[in-house]
């Protein structure tokens, strides 16, 4: 293999990753908590998938942009490689949980379970497959919906010399990068929502497509202040900025706010040593970092079943769980995840990968921190 040179781990964006996932978690699983109470700052937990977003954006620069930039006649960047090794990320898990979500379906039908009409909306296979079905040209969020951000991810992944191209011009102005990025992305969220009549940081197989442009821009273009010179004072920025994001959520402002809140907790974070990042370079949280894909993708299959089979058991019609029981469902979902993550996800990842350097032309390095849900 000839690989890009691999940056240093940035250890503190990876135990925000689960973070992340934790927020799209109780997101969605808070429905089915029988205690009538929702917290403004959960209902606000799709936005957990723009942290993921802008975090794509913050380290595939980190780990491409130079080889990118400068081109394969400089840096041996091969855009045959780099899409790849995204495929090898992404698709092995995508393809187990389309095919469970499947099976969970039919098995529901057939025990009498009640399920969403368009779970098993077999029109939308074709575009689940090819992973487009955030392009709008899906018919239903269909089968496991959380995956429609992971086809918004792939766009991203095709469109990513675009945006490097982009980036590596402005490396010498980060600050002015930045802000026109800001500018360009809060432009484009206040237009959309009165055009479409619903936030673009709402749009899932629609308008996902788009909903990640904004947000993958910012970590490409926040990448190079960080590239220039790691932020100062960069706990008292994540600190600032984390707590900007959840007094934004919970106050339920104007969703933009808390992309640009997450935007400069990621650029304070990555700033940090990791041997002085505390809890967010801790092996527990690194860990659970590197398992988030796995906790965002099997997040819906787990609850479909978990759910159900308590509210049987409980005799919950309303599929409202007590609060006992609602903490064990969802603890499975963690426990589920780190079996896909060593059965399925990482060598699945490994042995596609290893397939590549076996061709004449070889991929491009895998990134030093996984970026995608």
């Amino acid at each position: 293999m000839t690989p890009v040179q691999t940056p240093p781990d940035l250890r503190a964006l990876t135990t925000l990753r689960f973070l992340a996932a934790l927020w799209v978690v109780l997101f969605t699983a808070w429905p089915h908590l029988d205690i009538g109470v929702v917290p403004t700052a959960v209902t606000k937990g799709y936005l957990g998938v723009e942290v993921f977003f802008v975090l794509s954006g913050f380290i595939l620069s980190h780990v491409y942009l130079e080889a990118a930039g400068q081109g394969r006649r400089e840096g041996g960047f091969s855009y045959r490689g780099f899409l790849w090794a995204r495929i090898a990320r992404v698709y092995p898990l995508h393809l187990v949980t389309l095919a469970g979500m499947m099976a969970l379906g039919v098995a529901a039908t057939v025990a009498g379970l009640t399920v969403s009409e368009s779970l098993l909306d077999w029109r939308s296979l074709p575009a689940h497959l090819s992973l487009t079905h955030a392009w709008g040209l899906a018919s239903s969020a269909a089968f496991n919906h959380p995956s429609w951000s992971i086809s918004a991810e792939w766009f991203a992944y095709l469109s990513f010399p675009a945006f490097a191209f982009v980036a590596w011009r402005m490396r010498e102005r980060p600050v002015m990068a930045a802000g026109a990025t800001a500018a360009g992305a809060l432009a484009l969220y206040a237009v959309f929502e009165p055009v479409a009549g619903f936030s673009l940081t709402e749009a899932t197989f629609l308008w996902g497509a788009l909903r990640i442009v904004p947000c993958f821009a910012l970590g490409c273009a926040l990448y190079l202040i960080h590239r220039r010179a790691p932020v100062r004072h960069a706990g008292a920025v994540a600190l600032v900025c984390g707590a900007g994001v959840l007094v934004c959520a919970s106050l339920a402002l104007w969703d933009p706010l808390v992309v640009l809140f997450a935007g400069g907790l990621i650029l304070g974070l990555g700033g940090l040593d990791n041997g002085r990042a505390g809890v967010f370079a801790s092996k527990a949280g690194v860990y659970l970092g590197e398992i988030s894909y796995s906790i965002y993708m099997v997040c819906a299959p787990v609850l479909l079943l978990g759910v159900n089979v308590a509210a049987r058991m409980t005799g919950a019609d309303d599929k409202k769980l007590h609060i006992l029981v609602w903490l064990a469902v969802l603890a499975a979902i963690p426990v589920a995840a780190a079996l896909t993550y060593h059965l399925v996800e990482r060598p699945a990842r490994k042995a596609l990968r290893g397939l590549a350097a076996r061709k004449p032309a070889a991929p491009v390095a895998a990134p030093a921190v996984a970026n995608s849900p």
